[in-house]
C-alpha cells in the first residue's frame, strides 16, 4: 500500500501534536530507534498481500506473547552506543602500561571521565546484547511466525562474534583491566554488527509497539482478503482519536463498490471517512484496527479529495487545487490493483450549479472502476437524487433531529437512504450572527 503525504494528513496520521495524531496513538516503542522505524513502516507499510500476511502473524505473536520482550534494553542504552561507539575513532592503541598496573584505583581517581565512560558503555553494550541473546531464544518455539523467525536468524548470525560471550558476562563486578581492554576490542570490531543489531531490534520494537497499542485500545485483527476481490466490511468501526465516538457499520463490494454519503454540515461525513481510512490503514501495516469486526481486500493505496489548499505563490485558485487533486485521483485509478478512494464535499471553490455539475460529471467517471472502493459525501441533495436509481451505489446519511424551539441536534448515526436536511439558515439563526447584522451602528 502506498500513501502520499496529502492523505497522511487528511487522515491526521502525522502531527506536531504528536498527541493527537494517529501515529501518537501506535507509538508504544521502548526507544527512539524503534519509534523512527515505525514511523517508516507508517510511510512504506507491507507492498504485496503476502508481506501483509506474514506482518499480521508477527503483530499477532507479539499481542500474544506480551511477556516476552525483553525489558533490559532502554532508550538510554541506544543513545550510550552511539556515542560509545562515535568515540571509537578516537582510539589509536590498546591501553597497556601504567594504566593497566594501577588498575581501577587509578583510573577512578585520576582519571575519572574515562573510568565512567568506559564502565557505562561496557554496562550498556552488556545490555543491548543480553537482551538481543533473549529476543533470539524465541527461535525454539514452533509457533513462530516465518517473518520473525526469519528476522531473529539474522540477529543470531550478528551475535555470533567472538566477543559476544565476554560481553555478556560483564557486570558491576568487572574488573576495570578487563573492562579496558573489552572496551578497545568492542570499538575495534563490533561498531558495523551492533548498528545492524540496533536496526533490527528497531524493527522488532515498532512491531511490538503496534500490537500493544492494538491490546491497549481493545482493538481486534481483520481478516485480510486477496486482491481478487474488492471487499471492505466492517461493523462497529470508529475513529481511534475521538473520546466517545458513534460506532459505523459499512460494507462496500464490486457489486455496491459506490457510497454516496449525503447529510447536512458537521452532521458527521468527514469523521466516518476519515475513521474508515484510519481503518483501513492499520489493516494494511498488520496490526488491529479500531472495529468489532473488518474485514477487507489488499488495497494498492488510500486516496483523499477532503482538505485542498490554493498556492498563492503559484498563482493556483482553490479550485484549480481541487481540479488537480482529482486529476492525480483519475490517474492513480488507471492503475491495476485496488485503492480506497475518499472525496469530501468535492468542488467547494465554485459556485453550487458548478459544483453540481462537476460532482455529476467525476461520479459518473467513477463509476466505470467497479475494481476500486469509493466514498463521496456532499450536502448537494440533488446530486444524489440524480443516481438514486444506479443499482452500483450505496445511498447513507446523516441525521440532523430537529427539536423544540427550531433546535438541531446531531445524532452522528449512519441511515440508509438520501438526506434532504438543510440547516445552514438555522445555524445562522441560532448562533446570532443575522441579528448583529440587522443592527444599524449610529456614526458621528
Amino acid at each position: 500500500m502506498l500513501n502520499d503525504k496529502i492523505t497522511l494528513k487528511d487522515l491526521s496520521v502525522f502531527s506536531s501534536d504528536e498527541g493527537s495524531s494517529i501515529f501518537g496513538l501506535l507509538s508504544n516503542t521502548t526507544t527512539q530507534a524503534g519509534k523512527d522505524m515505525l514511523r517508516r513502516h507508517i510511510q512504506k507499510p507491507p507492498a504485496t498481500y503476502e508481506q501483509l500476511q506474514q506482518m499480521q502473524d508477527v503483530i499477532k505473536y507479539f499481542s500474544i506473547h506480551t511477556d516476552k520482550w525483553p525489558s533490559v534494553i532502554t532508550n538510554g542504552t541506544l543513545v550510550m552506543l552511539e556515542k560509545f561507539f562515535d568515540a571509537a575513532d578516537a582510539m589509536s592503541s590498546q591501553p597497556a602500561g601504567f594504566s593497566l598496573v594501577f588498575g581501577q584505583f587509578f583510573q577512578k581517581y585520576f582519571n575519572k571521565g574515562e573510568y565512567f565512560f568506559t564502565q557505562f558503555s561496557l554496562s550498556h553494550l552488556s545490555d543491548f546484547l543480553k537482551g538481543c541473546v533473549e529476543l533470539t531464544k524465541l527461535l525454539s518455539e514452533n509457533d513462530l511466525p516465518e517473518m520473525l523467525r526469519r528476522h531473529l536468524e539474522s540477529m543470531q548470525q550478528e551475535l555470533q562474534h567472538r566477543l559476544t560471550d565476554e560481553l555478556v558476562q560483564v557486570d558491576k563486578h568487572t574488573p576495570f583491566r578487563e573492562l579496558a581492554k573489552l572496551s578497545y576490542k568492542a570499538r575495534r570490531e563490533m561498531k558495523s554488527p551492533t548498528l545492524r543489531l540496533i536496526d533490527a531490534y528497531a524493527k522488532l520494537d515498532a512491531w511490538q509497539s503496534m500490537a500493544n497499542a492494538g491490546n491497549k485500545y481493545g482493538w481486534v485483527f481483520p481478516k485480510l482478503l486477496s486482491q481478487t476481490q474488492s471487499v471492505l466490511e466492517a461493523t462497529d468501526f470508529y475513529h481511534p482519536l475521538l473520546q466517545q465516538p458513534v460506532p459505523y457499520t459499512i460494507e462496500l463490494s464490486g457489486k455496491k463498490n459506490f457510497l454516496l454519503l449525503t447529510g447536512a454540515n458537521m452532521s458527521g461525513k468527514t469523521t466516518f471517512m476519515r475513521a474508515l481510512g484510519v481503518g483501513a490503514l492499520l489493516a494494511h501495516l498488520g496490526m488491529a484496527v479500531p472495529a468489532k469486526a473488518m474485514q477487507v481486500s489488499f488495497l494498492e493505496g488510500v486516496i483523499t479529495n477532503m482538505h485542498v489548499e490554493d498556492n498563492i505563490i503559484r498563482g493556483e485558485s482553490y479550485f484549480f487545487a481541487e481540479v488537480q487533486r482529482m486529476k492525480l485521483t483519475a490517474q492513480q485509478l488507471q492503475n491495476e490493483g485496488s485503492r480506497l478512494v475518499l472525496m469530501d464535499e468535492l468542488f467547494k471553490g465554485t459556485n453550487v450549479h458548478d459544483a453540481y455539475e462537476c460532482t455529476r460529471a467525476v461520479i459518473n467517471g467513477l463509476l466505470n472502476h467497479p475494481h476500486h472502493l469509493m466514498i463521496l459525501s456532499t450536502h448537494l441533495y440533488e446530486v444524489a437524487q440524480h443516481f438514486s436509481n444506479n443499482e452500483s451505489i450505496r445511498f447513507a446519511y446523516f441525521e440532523t433531529e430537529m427539536r423544540e424551539g427550531e433546535q438541531f441536534y446531531f445524532t452522528y448515526r449512519l441511515k440508509e437512504g438520501i438526506s434532504n436536511d438543510r440547516i445552514g439558515y438555522r445555524i445562522l439563526q441560532q448562533q446570532g450572527v443575522l441579528s448583529l447584522l440587522d443592527k444599524s451602528k449610529t456614526i458621528g
